[in-house]
This record gives structure tokens, C-alpha cells and sequence, in this order.
């Protein structure tokens, strides 16, 4: 047992603070700490947990950080138990082991990550661009139908034409909506359509090209396709008639 010393009531020994005033009993009046526990001392679980979690570094470096933490916030509760709370040590283990793992493991994932970002940023990039010649492809069966269908307009005035609405030559709905609108986007690229040949107020030619939205990140390549059915491609800046053949 031991004694409040502001309202001399009667306390545990491990009692913190004078539930009946409030006074911290771990500061005696004179400002000095007040002697060491003298009972038996409580294990920290903190600091067992930030060992542990140390040892087990090789798993990953969530343990180390795990570790890191756990063993502040055991030292943390140490030292504020006055002396009722053991594992000073083990926590301190648990510290250097966890800053151990980190000082392993991040230089590690850095590398990785330097490795992998390219890698995934270039394959990224490659679907793009193959989605962009497969979209190519879809316009370009599609407008053969549309001047099929409608022989005395020959090819679409614009891309609205293809999509969904009717099934007359204003709306043929040979394209989804997505694609039957000006310059739409698609997988990081832009089409943009245009009529080059009118003959006898049929028109004869267009003009599809595809561009990155953001050159370098959602694609590298530039397409261009025609009514001759064959796509174009240039990695110089914008793709046309002149551009070398797809393979």
C-alpha cells in the first residue's frame, strides 16, 4: 500500500494517480520521480510483440515496420510504468532488428519497383496500341457496310452516321455509341474521321487516324487507315498515306 501525498488516502501500490484528487503519484511534491517498483514487474506485450515481428523480418517489411513501431510504443509504456513494466531490452531487440529489415528491404523494393513500372508502363502501351488497330479495323468494316447500304451517299458524312439511332443512313447502327461520336477516345487513343473524295456528290474517300492521348505514356505509335483498308503507322508524329504499312 502507499499514500496519496496531497490527500493522504490509503492507495494500491500500482495506482497511477489519486483517483479521489487527481495528483500523479509518480512525481513526488519536490518535482522528483518517486522510487523504483518494488513489486513484481508486468512483462510488456509490446515489446515481445516488436521482437517477434523483428525475427520474422524475412517475411516481409511490413514485420520490420511493425516492429519499429511496436518497439517505440513498448519503450513508450516503459517508461512511463515507473518501473512496473519490464521488457526495456526486448524491446530494444525488436527496434534494431525491425530497422535491420527496413534498411534490407527498401533499397529492395525500390529496385523492384524500378524494374517492374517500365515494364508494366510498356505493356500498357502495347494493348493501347493494339486496341487502337483492332478500332481501326472495326471503322473500316464498317464503313464498306454503310456504302453498301447506302450507295448514293457512299461513305458516312461523319461518324454519328454509324451509330445507333435507326437503321437508315443518318443512324445505320453498324457502331456502338462510344465510337459513333467526333473524335472519340478509346484505350488512350483519339480517332478522328474525315471525308477527303466526293465524285458525282458520293463520297469516295475518308481519312481515319489514331493518336495517343498522351504521347510516350498511353501509347508511342500514331495509326492511319483509308478506304484502301490498309493501316498506317509512324512513330515521328502523326501517321498518314505515306507512313509504313502494318505488317
Amino acid at each position: 500500500m502507499k499514500q496519496c501525498h496531497n490527500c493522504r488516502t490509503n492507495l494500491a501500490d500500482y495506482v497511477p494517480s489519486c483517483p479521489h484528487c487527481g495528483v500523479n503519484l509518480t512525481v513526488a511534491p519536490s518535482g522528483m520521480a518517486q522510487p523504483a517498483w518494488s513489486g513484481q514487474q508486468e512483462k510488456s506485450g509490446k515489446a515481445t510483440a516488436s521482437l517477434v515481428c523483428g525475427i520474422l523480418l524475412c517475411l516481409s517489411p511490413f514485420t520490420s515496420a511493425a516492429a519499429v513501431v511496436l518497439g517505440h510504443l513498448a519503450l513508450s509504456e516503459i517508461k512511463k510504468s515507473a518501473g512496473r513494466m519490464a521488457g526495456h531490452g526486448v524491446a530494444v531487440a525488436g527496434l534494431v532488428l525491425g530497422y535491420v529489415g527496413l534498411v534490407f528491404f527498401v533499397p529492395m523494393v525500390l529496385i523492384i519497383a524500378a524494374i517492374a513500372i517500365p515494364n508494366v508502363l510498356r505493356a500498357r502501351m502495347a494493348a493501347n496500341e493494339a486496341s487502337a488497330v483492332g478500332t481501326l479495323r472495326t471503322y473500316n468494316t464498317a464503313m464498306i457496310t454503310y456504302a453498301s447500304a447506302c450507295p448514293d451517299l457512299g461513305y458516312p458524312a461523319s461518324l454519328e452516321n454509324l451509330g445507333p439511332g435507326g437503321k437508315d443512313c443518318n443512324h445505320l447502327d453498324v457502331l456502338d455509341a462510344t465510337l459513333a461520336v467526333p473524335a472519340p477516345v478509346k484505350n488512350g487513343y483519339r480517332f478522328y474521321y474525315s471525308q477527303t473524295g466526293i465524285s458525282n456528290g458520293t463520297r469516295t474517300q475518308y481519312i481515319l487516324a489514331a493518336d495517343p492521348v498522351t504521347p510516350g505514356t498511353s501509347g508511342v505509335r500514331h495509326f492511319f487507315t483509308d478506304q484502301t483498308g490498309v493501316i498506317r503507322a509512324s512513330l515521328g508524329g502523326g501517321a498518314d498515306a505515306n507512313s509504313r504499312p502494318l505488317q
